[in-house]
């Protein structure tokens, strides 16, 4: 089985930081994109970034410059790095990762259980 595990979520003052972390543990034979989504209250999930191994990365416009993903392979570990805070990034925040299980078969989607991100004086 596999598991995508979240940490680093909280309550910050707008101007902040946070950093979160996934970490995908169990039966894995490969990772390829890893990424965040998020979603605030009354609002559909919408994609954060996303990257893949040794590849480039891609932001939804309104965390560009201000966020960062990054990856550990060796860790089977995603970051996000979110700088410069804003009300609106409040949210709970989502890590998923496409992993395929053994050689040849096809990745699947696994999904953290969410964290929750409030920026709020």
């Amino acid at each position: 089985q596999v598991q995508l595990v979240e940490s680093g979520g909280g309550l910050v003052q707008p101007g902040g930081s946070l950093r979160l972390s996934c970490a995908a543990s169990g039966n894995i034979f490969s990772i390829y994109a890893m990424g965040w989504y998020r979603q605030a209250p009354g609002k559909q999930r919408e994609l954060v970034a996303a990257g893949i191994s040794g590849g480039s990365a891609n932001y939804a416009d309104s965390v560009k410059g201000r966020f960062t993903i990054s990856r550990d392979d060796a860790k089977n570990t995603v970051y996000l790095q979110m700088n410069s805070l804003k009300p609106e990034d409040t949210a709970v925040y989502y890590c998923y990762a496409d992993i395929a299980l053994r050689y040849g078969l096809v990745p699947e989607d696994y999904w953290g259980q969410g964290t929750q991100v409030t920026v709020s004086s």
